[in-house]
């Protein structure tokens, strides 16, 4: 049982909906909305300049997912990506996968010749801190701020 990473496309929306609607029970700001995450969903896929999904595939089933989405920080002078929506199934937890997977984020960017990858994550999700510093994220003292529109 050999695991692939690709990059998404269209024909695995309803997989990824299906993600997203386990990382999204799991933070307090999201709620699961099919609809508006295949929207989203689609205006990534169907639109590269604004980022890519890659996915992680274990016998044809896709298990996990991580959205690269890229912006220009004009403090480096790059492009540079926002790493969201990174989720594991829960059966694929503990095995080294989403460290896989998150590996391949980063060598996807440097590809892209980003320079930097920022992400969000829930501050009460001590086991995703803990992942994310594994893989060399620090924190920053960046505070991060929303406005709905």
């Amino acid at each position: 049982m050999t695991s692939t990473i690709r990059t998404a496309t269209t024909n695995d929306i309803e997989a990824l909906c299906n993600l997203l609607a386990l990382l999204f029970s799991l933070e307090e700001e999201f709620i699961v909305d099919r609809d508006q995450q295949r929207r989203g969903l689609l205006l990534i896929l169907n639109n590269p300049s604004i980022g890519e999904i890659l996915v992680l595939e274990k016998d044809n089933i896709i298990i996990g997912m991580v959205n690269l989405l890229y912006t220009i920080s004009t403090a480096l002078g790059a492009k540079v990506v926002l790493l969201e929506d990174m989720v594991m199934d829960t059966s694929a937890r503990g095995k080294g996968l989403g460290s896989e997977l998150m590996q391949a984020a980063i060598a996807w960017s440097r590809k892209k010749e980003c320079k930097r990858i920022t992400l969000l994550t829930d501050g009460m999700n001590s086991s995703a801190i803990t992942f994310y510093e594994k893989q060399g994220f620090q924190i920053s003292e960046m505070l991060p701020m929303r406005f709905l529109l």
